[in-house]
Order: structure tokens, then C-alpha cells, then sequence
């Protein structure tokens, strides 16, 4: 695991070869076609805290049982594995109090736009989730989504898609994403993916590989094969590609893996030790740190390849830049002071100036989404905090004995980090939102450190 700068600066030291990277190509995405009309904006009776707000999500309905590649009890089983994938994103998230399928009784087809609100108004539900599948013709599957306010006996919103049976689990994540932003008035993050480098082996020889993932775990897949090293991957602003750092033949180069083809592209390579790569927020840049002469600094260089520019000279250890939303400035860690800080510059290198000063130590931090607050590993503790673009405001999210690496999700609400546990060295991902009293674990195979939350799908 990356512990400190120094400790990074000596991963080049015993790499595995390979010729040849790439694995399994993940699926080409099909477009998720919205059918139903927007719904209603009105207001909510429910004016408690939210972590008070019961929500009941009971199965969807079905107009007829039908036979789906998604599913092999057909429509009417899957009805009620779309309402469990929505009932468990909005518990996961902490805001809510949601009640799942297990619990409830399943609504009539009907009922879906003519709710009994006799039945939910008695469960003590403020809110109520239904929805329905269908299968059609063409073998692509309808999925229909409505929120109600049952004080007020009210659609509050509606949403329908046309998905692939592949992708049926996307249509239940867009409904929890319209059930989310509705409620909260926050923007929708569970339609995304997540990557993040997969270990194997034992800790002095680990093969590490690219693999990528739903938000909640699911329809998990490799990218690469393990013969060669992966680390800080990073998804496009537009998601449709895939950047990471791999060493071939003890040489690191950074990639630009296209998802739709199943093509990468070298964007630079250097037999220099090379860390870090992130994007500029409209694609067109790529920030890396190299290390030359015993300097490390921070470069920049146009996605599609090209010449890079330096943007640090300060001796010692630059490292781990990334841009603001609106591209004009870029965060990043050094120990030009001494020891590891966090630091603030222009997007061209110019007015550098730091802004941890805490007592503490500032490492990998990353901006948020929205602007307001950065995220970054307290280096001293291994603790995940965030502050403001200041250095003001610090809040520590995490307990762990060893959490470090914090991505953002989408809507700037929850942090995705990697925590390493005490005595086996095992690496796991976790999410914690911003308040830092909901935190989980995300499922993956394998250890996992490293990960990067990409943007909602399109």
C-alpha cells in the first residue's frame, strides 16, 4: 500500500514484465432510453430530518409473467429484484429509512398509478416507491418508476426507461437516483461505475489489476490480465475512457483505455518512475508526476499524447495534482516544506502556495465536484478528511487503522477511499458520506486499493 511519498517513490523497484496488458473488455454501454414523461415537482409533507424519512419499496409489478434473459424466473421475480437494488441503494446511503420488498405486500399492476394508500398510509411510510417491468416484444425490458407522498396522497415523480435485459440493473439504479435527488435535492450518483486495482499474491510480489465495477459492487469484471502492474486508475470526465498507470517492462507508461472499443492509446512513457495521473476536467489534459534526478514534479500533457510541460520546480516531492471543477487551479501534495503538505496552483503552475497547516500531514488529496471541499489522507493518522479550497474547515470522516485514497462520487456527497487492515495487510474499499456517520463496505473478489468513482453513465 502507499504509505508515504517515499514509499512510492520506490515502487519501481521490482515489477512483473508483460507484453501485452488488456483482459476482459467490459461491455460496450447501450443508451438507457427514457419513456415515461417528467414527473411532478410539488412540495412534500415530510418536514423531519431525513434520516427519519420511512420509504416503502415493496416489488414492482408486472403486467404479465414473461420470460427475460435478466432473470431466469421471468418478469415477475424480477419485479422484485428491481425494487431490492433500489431499496438497498437508498438504505446504503444512510439518508433514509427505507423498507424492502421482503416486508411488504406486493401492489397490483394497477396499482402502480392508482396506489392503495389505505395499505401504506397504516405502515407508518411518509413515501412510497412503485414501479413496474415489462417485457416487450423486441425482448428489451420497460421499467417504470413513481414516488409518492402518501400523507398527501401524491405523485411526487415519475420516470420510465427502455433497457437491455443486461441492464435492468441500471434502470433500478435510475430510479433510486430520481427517488434520491427528489427528496434530498441532491444531484443522482448510484447510475455510475467504479474502478479501482485488484490484488493478488503474496505482499512482497502482489499482481495488481485494472477491474471496474457498478457503485454498489455488482457485474464486476477485470480489465487487465495481472501481467503487468496497474495503479491510479481514473475515469473520463464523459466516461468514456479509462486512464491508468502501467509498468511494462519496468518502463511506466500511462494509457487511455476507450471502453466502447476495447482500445487503449499510450499517452506518455518514460523510464523515469512515473505516479499519479489524473484529467483536467475537460478532457483535453492529462497531470502526471515524474520523478527525474531524484526531483519529482508535476507535468502536464494533452491527452492524445504529445509534449509535456513542468509545471513544479521546488526541490523535493510534487505529487498527486488534481484540478478544480472549473480547471483554473490544481491541489496537490509536497514535502518542499519539510513535510507532506497540501498545496494550491493555478492551472498553468504559477501562484503556488500552501494551504494544510493543521500539524499534520496532507497527502493524495482530490476537489470535490462541486468545489467546496477537498478531500485528502490525514498522512500522520490515516484518517480521510476533507477541508475547504482554503485549507480551512477540516473535518476527519474515518476511523480505520489505515484509510487513505479518497475519489469523490459524482454528486460530491460520499467519498470512496481504501482502508488497510492491522496485521494482514488486506486492502478493502469503503464509502463514508460527508456527515461521516454512514460508512460501508463495498464487495469486491479480490483486495482492493485505489479507486476512482466515474461520472453518472450516460
Amino acid at each position: 500500500m502507499i504509505k508515504t511519498l517515499a514509499t512510492l517513490l520506490l515502487l519501481t523497484t521490482a515489477l512483473p514484465l508483460a507484453a501485452q496488458d488488456l483482459g476482459q473488455k467490459p461491455p460496450a454501454d447501450t443508451p438507457v432510453e427514457t419513456t415515461e414523461e417528467e414527473g411532478l415537482s410539488g412540495s412534500v409533507s415530510f418536514e423531519g430530518n431525513l434520516e427519519d424519512l420511512g420509504i416503502a419499496i415493496p416489488a414492482f409489478a408486472t403486467d404479465r409473467q414473461a420470460p427475460t434473459p435478466a432473470n431466469a424466473g421471468g418478469t415477475v421475480a424480477l419485479g422484485r429484484e428491481l425494487a431490492q437494488v433500489v431499496f438497498n441503494d437508498l438504505r446504503n446511503n444512510g439518508l433514509f429509512k427505507p423498507v424492502g420488498p421482503g416486508s411488504l405486500p406486493q401492489p397490483t399492476y394497477g396499482e402502480i398509478t392508482a396506489p392503495a394508500w389505505a395499505t401504506w398510509s397504516g405502515r407508518s411510510a411518509e413515501m412510497l416507491v412503485e414501479g413496474y417491468v415489462r417485457a416487450g416484444a423486441d425482448g428489451r425490458l420497460t421499467v417504470g418508476c413513481y414516488l409518492y407522498d402518501v400523507q398527501l396522497q401524491k405523485e411526487l415523480a415519475r420516470a420510465g426507461w427502455v433497457v437491455q435485459p443486461v441492464d435492468w440493473r441500471r434502470a433500478a439504479h435510475k430510479c433510486a437516483d430520481l427517488v434520491y435527488s427528489r427528496l434530498s435535492g441532491e444531484s443522482p450518483f448510484f447510475d455510475s461505475r467504479i474502478a479501482y486495482i485488484a490484488e493478488t499474491g503474496p505482499k512482497d510480489n502482489r499482481v495488481k489489476r485494472l477491474a471496474i465495477m457498478d457503485s454498489d459492487g455488482a457485474n464486476h469484471r477485470f480489465i487487465t490480465n495481472g501481467r503487468a502492474t496497474a495503479l491510479t486508475p481514473r475515469y473520463s470526465p464523459d466516461y468514456r475512457k479509462l486512464m491508468y498507470l502501467s509498468y511494462v517492462d519496468k518502463n511506466p507508461r500511462i494509457y487511455v483505455y476507450d471502453i466502447g472499443t476495447g482500445r487503449q492509446t499510450l499517452v506518455t512513457q518514460s523510464t523515469n518512475p512515473t505516479f499519479a495521473p489524473r484529467w483536467s476536467p475537460d478532457g483535453q489534459w492529462v497531470l502526471y508526476s515524474m520523478a527525474v534526478a531524484g526531483n519529482t514534479d508535476i507535468y502536464r500533457v494533452p491527452a492524445s499524447g504529445g509534449q509535456s510541460i513542468r509545471l513544479t520546480t521546488t526541490p523535493g516531492i510534487d505529487i498527486g495534482g488534481s484540478y478544480s471543477p472549473d480547471g483554473r487551479q490544481i491541489v496537490f501534495e509536497s514535502d518542499r516544506s519539510g513535510t507532506q503538505q497540501c498545496y494550491v496552483m493555478n492551472a498553468d503552475g504559477s501562484n503556488q502556495r500552501r494551504i494544510s497547516f493543521g500539524g499534520g500531514r496532507c497527502a493524495t488529496p482530490e476537489w470535490s465536484p462541486r468545489g467546496d471541499q477537498i478531500a485528502f489522507t490525514n498522512a500522520s493518522n490515516f484518517r480521510i478528511s476533507v477541508m475547504n479550497p482554503s485549507g480551512g474547515g477540516v473535518r476527519t470522516l474515518t476511523s480505520g487503522w489505515q484509510d487513505e485514497a479518497p475519489t469523490w462520487s459524482p454528486n460530491g456527497r460520499v467519498i470512496q477511499f481504501f482502508r488497510t487492515e492491522r496485521g494482514s495487510g488486506k486492502a478493502a474499499l469503503y464509502q463514508v458520506d460527508l456527515t461521516g456517520r454512514n460508512e460501508r463496505r463495498l464487495p469486491t473478489p479480490v483486495d482492493a486499493s485505489d479507486p476512482a468513482w466515474g461520472p453518472i453513465l450516460p
